[in-house]
């Protein structure tokens, strides 16, 4: 797998290219997290997110389907005891319906070939009244941004949507998601991040 593979340079390789988004973006998420909360991270990468949510939050589960990225967040993590650190499929997650106050899912949703369905699993472990986290690089046609596109195909990853800022909106509007927040984090490639409050 691409992920195993990457694991070991991927926070070198994305604090060179956009240090500024990658640094901020923890951030930007651990705004959202409140002290008592369950906590569910889907496609957590090597802990990024996961190490900004931890000390605010109750506990955290973080997931993602790859082995190689979950041993760089068990890592970048240690030292936090309210982290369980498992392997999960976010499009089938083993997990009751409604269980956690925040679920969050940052930089994937351009990469997978089924992200409408993904988006529908956050939503189902999610309570009612807690909230969707979900950011994403938003990209232009050239410059920078289109630049990482590029090196990251090249890498063995490929970008199965290209988003900007309008056309990520559209996204959860064609969704049925009308009443999303939208926070941009610039840099060289920005990210969105969109937060749903479940209904």
């Amino acid at each position: 797998m691409i992920w195993d593979n990457v694991s070991g340079i991927y926070d070198f390789t994305e604090t060179i290219y956009n240090g500024k988004v990658y640094q901020n973006l923890g951030k930007a998420v651990a705004a959202q997290i409140k002290q008592g909360d369950l906590v569910l991270e889907c496609a957590c990468g090597t802990g990024a997110i996961s190490k900004c949510i931890a000390p605010k939050c109750r506990h955290l589960t973080a997931t993602d389907f790859s082995r190689g990225m979950l041993r760089q967040t068990a890592k970048n993590c240690r030292g936090y005891e309210n982290i369980t650190i498992r392997r999960a499929d976010m499009t089938q997650l083993k997990c009751r319906d409604n269980k956690y106050d925040k679920v969050v899912a940052g930089n994937v949703l351009h990469l997978l070939d089924a992200p409408y369905a993904a988006v529908r699993e956050l939503e189902r472990v999610c309570k009612k009244g807690g909230k969707i986290i979900i950011p994403t690089y938003i990209n232009i046609a050239s410059g920078p941004s289109r630049l990482g596109v590029r090196l990251f195909e090249m890498a063995g990853i490929p970008f199965k949507r290209q988003f900007d800022l309008a056309s990520y909106q559209k996204f959860f509007e064609d969704a049925g998601y009308n009443q999303v927040e939208y926070t941009v984090i610039q840099g060289r490639m920005p990210c969105a991040v969109a937060v749903i409050t479940k209904q």
